[in-house]
């Protein structure tokens, strides 16, 4: 009995041996399905983990600029991957037609008039009016204030690392320095394009191009933190004045036919220069896609106000002044028009937006904040005033789910001689109003119909006209948005 007992047992024993011994086999013997395995791991954590989120902003850079957003002389290659990678908003807005407050909205999600810079740090319209000025311009903000959250250290509360490699121009020194503001790292510099000053000092090689040096610095932010979600803010002092661009690419533009600029695009240094822009995006989509990031990385390019150009006489005759041109828009840099505050935006996920996608709802810097803390899934609720809108349902439908949202806001409280007097703006739908301080003048314009802002239609449609007004008014109320005072008369 003990040996008919034994044998089944040693059977069975052998059996379950071979099975053990081939599932193993078949399962980890091969080195390709151990890879399959690891990259099916890999996929399953993206999956989970919240995505990467990287802010390209280029500074001055036109509507037009751009090749895929219409200009026929500048060659933006990478940048036009990037649309037929991922979603272009062909109705994108800055909240200011200049850089500071732009920047200070971007970071807190909040219109001008909460946080109170309205125009450049240190720029023209920071110091005092013109002569020839009728109205008292509303103090302006020299540094974003320290009650304000940035989206930085809402994100970095959240478990991402956080980085940002450029220009600031929030303030500089001390606790508005933006390593102060929420970012692991920081290194702030603007000014020239060769030969570029740092803070804090940071080793460069003099002959170095800033553009470069600031791709170098976000491919290694992403190499070495790679493994954790990351926020990294990359927004360039390209394409901003002084015009520096690297010889070789000054010398690819001049052979240029004379036939090819078009809309006022025509300067072959500011070519050159968004030409090393384009390479230094492209960069950051190499390194994305070389450590398999791309799928789980929100990449967005922009610019923080028009181009500098556009700009007409007192009659409305173009005149040939600045570096580009914006045509169709109107206007350009520093104006409530068109040219001064629409902007080239393009989003790129791969695997969540559809490539070629499209959008004409607009969109504006504002919606920024409350879109990054709804993707990272944070818990963290910043106790100040916050105006925009979430896109995370339009980026995750390739731009088809429309916005809860129809009316864009804007005041500017000052002058920038040459380019504006004080000035509001509304647009809610397809219409758009302006109202000009000095004199009360109001222009009325349908952007579906008249996108270069030429046929003013306040006297002909007075109803829509006030109603427009209305809502301006109420806002800018509401806003607390402040409105210059009438200066003395003299006896």
């Amino acid at each position: 009995m003990t040996t008919s007992f034994t044998q089944p047992l040693r059977l069975r024993a052998f059996l379950l041996a071979l099975i053990v011994t081939l599932t193993l086999a078949s399962i980890g013997g091969d080195p390709s399905s151990a890879r399959s395995n690891r990259g099916s791991v890999r996929a399953s954590s993206n999956a989970i983990r919240p995505p990467n989120i990287v802010f390209i902003l280029a500074d001055d850079l036109g509507w037009t600029d751009v090749a895929c957003f219409g200009s026929k002389y500048y060659e933006t290659p990478n940048i036009d991957r990037l649309a037929a990678q991922g979603l272009k908003f062909t109705s994108a807005y800055t909240a200011a037609p200049n850089c500071s407050p732009t920047r200070a909205s971007l970071m807190t999600g909040a219109y001008t008039p909460r946080h109170g810079i309205w125009t450049a740090i240190g720029g023209a319209g920071d110091q005092a009016p013109p002569a020839s000025a009728k109205l008292i311009p509303a103090p302006n903000g020299r540094q974003l204030p320290l009650e304000f959250t940035t989206i930085a250290q809402s994100l970095k509360a959240s478990g991402y690392a956080t980085g940002m490699f450029g220009k600031w121009h929030l303030g500089q020194q001390g606790d508005y320095h933006p390593s102060k503001r929420g970012f692991d790292e920081a290194i702030e510099t603007m000014g020239r394009h060769f030969e570029f000053r740092t803070n804090p000092q940071t080793p460069a090689d003099p002959k170095e191009y800033l553009a470069d040096f600031l791709a170098a610095r976000a491919e290694s932010f992403i190499e070495r933190h790679k493994d954790q979600p990351f926020f990294l803010y990359l927004p360039h002092f390209a394409v901003h004045a002084p015009y520096q661009a690297k010889p070789e690419l000054i010398a690819k533009y001049e052979k240029k036919p004379a036939a090819a600029p078009a809309g006022g695009h025509r300067n072959p240094t500011y070519a050159a220069m968004i030409d090393s822009l384009d390479q230094a995006v492209g960069r950051v989509m190499a390194k994305l896609d070389a450590l398999g990031l791309g799928e789980n990385t929100l990449l967005i390019f922009s610019s923080d106000n028009g181009g500098v150009g556009g700009y007409t006489s007192n009659d409305g005759r173009p005149e040939n002044r600045g570096i580009t041109g914006n045509v169709p828009l109107r206007g350009g840099k520093g104006q409530l028009y068109e040219g001064g505050v629409r902007v080239p935006l393009i989003a790129r996920w791969l695997g969540v937006i559809k490539p070629g996608s499209t959008t004409a709802q607009p969109v504006i810097s504002v919606d920024f904040f409350p879109t990054f803390l709804q993707l990272a899934r944070s818990k963290e609720n910043p106790k100040q005033p916050r105006d925009g809108v979430s896109l995370a349902p339009l980026l995750k439908s390739s731009g088809r789910m429309k916005l809860k949202r129809e009316t864009l806001y804007w005041n500017f409280p000052g002058y920038l001689p040459g380019r504006t007097t004080p000035a509001g703006s509304i647009r809610s739908g397809d219409w758009k109003l302006i109202e000009f301080f000095e004199d009360g003048k109001l222009e009325l314009y349908n952007l579906a119909e008249d996108l270069s802002e030429r046929n003013d239609l306040a006297t002909k449609m007075p109803d829509k006209t006030r109603e427009l007004h209305e809502k301006l008014k109420a806002w800018r109320r509401a806003a607390g948005a402040p409105i210059p005072k009438p200066k003395p008369r003299a006896d």
